[in-house]
């Protein structure tokens, strides 16, 4: 299997990071095709305005900004990143913790500068944030908390964990010349504090999605059964739940590259059922 049919299988099994990133450039080919054609300023009803009270008339805007691009060269990189990012993140965690790590991420990002925005009305002008960067970030942060120890290849050669693969783009895209589009570039660490947060209490067993609206405490992060002969609640756990939880206690220890081949085709069968 070449590069680009691998690339054509993941496409087909991973729904969730296909829909992403369709989404995203569906919204592209909007802005720039459908937008310019019609001279309609698509941009003003897809960003998030920053500055006043513009985003009270246009609150939806929190959430369809991280999936908005004008630049050809903004959308690629971020696309880029996310693929080869939520490779990671989808073999271990699973496709709908990716989801909604993805929204709450870019959500954040959209959230501080929001804020920042106004305490500092002058320092952002009328201003609009767009883009995926602040969400992307958010799910590679997970990773770096959760699998810091993951082996990953800068260009195919350099060969290093994770956690230093993150820092480096985080640093790249981020902290160095904060005075250019210092607001996408505070989104950005918006999105990774929640992705720090979130992978950080995952790595302890809690799972902040998994919630009952009707307690309060948090649950411990499990795999369910979708066995049609195991009807009725059990105290003790079942067999995938249990396998689950000692891949993912090996990988906090050890990282994901610890793993045997059969330990990492079991962990991607049962992440198929979150």
């Amino acid at each position: 299997m070449n590069f680009f049919q691998k690339i054509k299988y993941n496409f087909q099994i991973q729904g969730i990071l296909t829909k992403i990133i369709i989404v995203n450039v569906a919204i592209f080919l909007t802005v720039n095709l459908v937008g310019n054609l019609s001279h309609l300023p698509l941009l003003n009803y897809l960003a998030l305005p920053l500055g006043g009270d513009k985003f009270l008339y246009k609150f939806w805007t929190i959430f369809t900004y991280m999936f908005t691009h004008e630049n050809l060269g903004h959308i690629f990189w971020n696309m880029v990143l996310f693929y080869f990012t939520a490779q990671i993140f989808f073999t271990i965690l699973g496709q709908k913790k990716m989801l909604y790590v993805y929204v709450m991420s870019g959500i954040s990002g959209g959230a501080l500068v929001l804020i920042l925005a106004l305490l500092f009305p002058a320092s952002f002008g009328n201003s609009l944030l767009l883009g995926a960067s602040a969400a992307v970030l958010g799910v590679g942060a997970v990773m770096a908390i959760y699998s810091p120890n993951y082996t990953v290849y800068l260009f195919g050669v350099l060969e290093l964990s994770y956690k230093y693969f993150y820092l480096i783009v985080f640093g790249v895209s981020t902290i160095i010349d904060l005075s250019v589009n210092t607001g996408g570039k505070l989104s950005h660490v918006g999105g990774a504090l929640f992705g720090v947060l979130y992978g950080y209490n995952l790595k302890k067993g809690v799972d902040v999605f998994n919630i009952n609206i009707f307690n309060t405490r948090k649950k411990k992060l499990k795999i369910v059964s979708n066995n049609s002969g195991n009807k009725g609640f059990s105290g003790k756990q079942s067999d995938s739940e249990q396998t689950m939880n000692e891949i993912l206690d090996k990988i906090s220890k050890s990282g994901y590259d610890s793993l045997t081949k059969r330990e990492k085709d079991e962990l991607f069968k049962l992440s198929q059922k979150k």
